[in-house]
């Protein structure tokens, strides 16, 4: 049996057509799969496990229709999502992975990650980063009513695009030595991760063995999984309609 792993898909109500492709997925690519991993930013983003809204609903409802065929499901935090809660995995049929997760996939030690902690060149990110995962201040957010917290998730998402728009392109990918001490420190020559939308598999070496880094796709044009095998990872992608 395979394994799929998925990351950076975005849903979002305003983009329908990315949420027909990932039932699509579920139903086909995916169906019969020992195992999903959804490594972040599965929603565009995540007000808290109480939203009301009918995407919410609905993605949760498809989940659990997924994970009850028998297929194990797993779930990371990334920079959208960091809200999604242990009530959301529970309904979903899942578990919430932490970030770095540890995974024996195609006979091999893997380390799985969302990404975005591998840029550490990108200064004002890493602080916005370290106060979003405050325990205190997210339990501060989600004291807030819904239609607060879907303004102030729209400011978030405003002001985080317009300083994207102004960094450079380098400052916004990994930085290449935080990779190595990360893979360095779990034991592993296979990181697996998402955040940067830079799909690709990098091949790299660790105290003078070979290594590789698979970046997952984000979902837009064209679907991207790894599917993992008894002896493979493979980077794949196809359109969509």
């Amino acid at each position: 049996m395979s394994s799929y792993l998925i990351s950076d898909l975005h849903l979002d109500e305003n983009r329908p057509e990315i949420t027909r492709a990932f039932f699509d997925f579920l139903r086909g690519r995916a169906a019969g799969a020992e195992a999903l991993y959804i490594l972040g930013d599965f929603f565009e983003v995540w007000i808290g496990d109480d939203d009301d809204a009918p995407l919410a609903r609905e993605v949760v409802d498809e989940l659990s229709r997924y994970s009850g065929t028998g297929a194990e499901l797993y779930l990371m935090h990334g920079n959208r999502d960091f809200l999604l809660g242990e009530d959301f995995a529970h309904r979903a049929g899942g578990i919430l992975l932490p970030d770095p997760t540890l995974v024996t996939l195609a006979g091999q030690k893997v380390l799985l990650m969302h990404g975005d902690s591998l840029c550490t060149m990108d200064e004002e990110y890493m602080a916005f980063r370290q106060q979003a995962r405050d325990p205190n201040w997210q339990e501060a957010l989600l004291a807030k009513p819904l239609a607060e917290r879907r303004q102030i998730a729209a400011q978030i998402r405003a002001v985080s695009k317009s300083m994207n728009s102004r960094k450079a392109e380098d400052i916004m990918d990994v930085t290449p030595s935080e990779v190595e001490s990360v893979m360095r420190e779990h034991g592993v020559r296979t990181l697996i991760h998402g955040h940067t939308h830079r799909p690709a598999t990098h091949t790299l070496e660790i105290d003078g063995e070979p290594a590789r880094r698979i970046v997952l796709g984000d979902w837009g044009e064209n679907g991207w999984c790894i599917r993992a095998d008894k002896n493979s990872l493979d980077l794949l992608h196809w359109p969509i309609a």
